[in-house]
């Protein structure tokens, strides 16, 4: 059966709102949780970013709901070892139910630190060290590690669950793909591909999950609906390698200008049918989890909406 979750926008809300909408996910029917994890949002109208480690804290404490980093990039701004640290009490905290999820990033978190973004081939090698380095202290044993990305230097995580958390990872190229295919526990992608699903599974995924995520507003008006994704959220359709490689929420919106409303794919409006349609590309295409992700400030009605109306639908639907 088709597993559906809430996707929790660090860079559109804040924290405590991000608390609250989980404890309304699970209320409303929701079976899981997606937070994403940023430094900087995606564009300044979204207005906030959140330290993620933190939410997840706060959020096990008042939902039950299974939680995914969607996702954390180990390369850069934070380092795998002490993104191994935030995992392991994340799963302490949500007792077990953490699932890490990482991604080779973009330069728009990662330049903070200074130096020079890696180019896409490198960022995948440094992916795979970072996620063996993570494994290998999510163990609780003392590890050394001389890589040729990292340097571990006898680091032993002291809190750990007793079962690691599973590391799920990203990827919307062939690469990636195959990468998350040899190397992850799970697959995640933003995209409804059926071929990036089939290509994981045959890339050594097998029948390992596979989660997707996508962003849909519900409001009583279509359009104004419509309006309010353009506002906020215009840089889901801006294609090609931007969203890696640009720097400053700034230029996202410089690019931004370029999509019109009518470029907007995200399901909008009142219609149960519409945002069905939406999910049901996700579960057509062979993914095992669906993440739904709520744009603007209209959350108390989605959530109605989606126990009411959408929720049983899928359901009622079938795998």
């Amino acid at each position: 059966m088709t597993r559906y979750g809430y996707f929790l926008a660090s860079e559109e809300h804040e924290p405590l709102e991000l608390v609250r909408q989980a404890k309304l996910a699970e209320e409303a029917g929701f079976e899981a949780l997606w937070i994403s994890d940023h430094f900087h949002p995606w564009l300044d109208e979204q207005g906030q970013s959140g330290f993620v480690w933190s939410v997840i804290g706060a959020i096990s404490q008042v939902t039950s709901l299974p939680v995914t980093t969607a996702v954390t990039c180990p390369l850069v701004r934070q380092h795998p070892a002490l993104v191994a640290q935030a995992a392991a009490t994340s799963a302490l905290l949500t007792g077990g139910d953490f699932t890490l999820g990482v991604g080779t990033g973009e330069a728009l978190n990662e330049h903070i630190v200074g130096g020079p973004w890696p180019p896409a081939e490198q960022r995948l090698e440094m992916l795979e060290e970072a996620v063996h380095v993570i494994r290998e202290l999510l163990s609780g044993r003392l590890i050394t590690h001389h890589g040729r990305h990292y340097t571990v230097e006898t680091a032993r995580i002291y809190s750990t669950p007793e079962l690691p958390p599973p590391v799920y990872m990203s990827g919307f190229g062939e690469k990636a793909v195959k990468l998350a295919g040899r190397l992850a526990d799970g697959y995640i992608c933003v995209q409804p591909d059926a071929d990036f699903v089939r290509l994981y599974r045959d890339s050594g995924g097998g029948d390992r999950p596979v989660q997707g995520g996508l962003k849909v507003c519900w409001a009583p008006d279509e359009a104004q609906a419509r309006k309010t994704v353009h506002r906020l959220w215009p840089n889901d359709e801006i294609p090609g390698e931007a969203a890696q490689l640009l720097p400053l929420p700034r230029h996202f919106g410089q690019l931004a200008g370029l999509v019109s409303e009518d470029m907007i794919t995200a399901p909008c409006g009142p219609d149960p049918a519409v945002h069905a349609a939406g999910i049901r590309a996700y579960t057509d295409a062979g993914f095992d989890e669906v993440y739904v992700g709520q744009v603007g400030p209209e959350q108390d009605g989605f959530f109605e909406f989606y126990a009411e109306q959408v929720l049983p639908r899928l359901r009622e639907a079938g795998p």
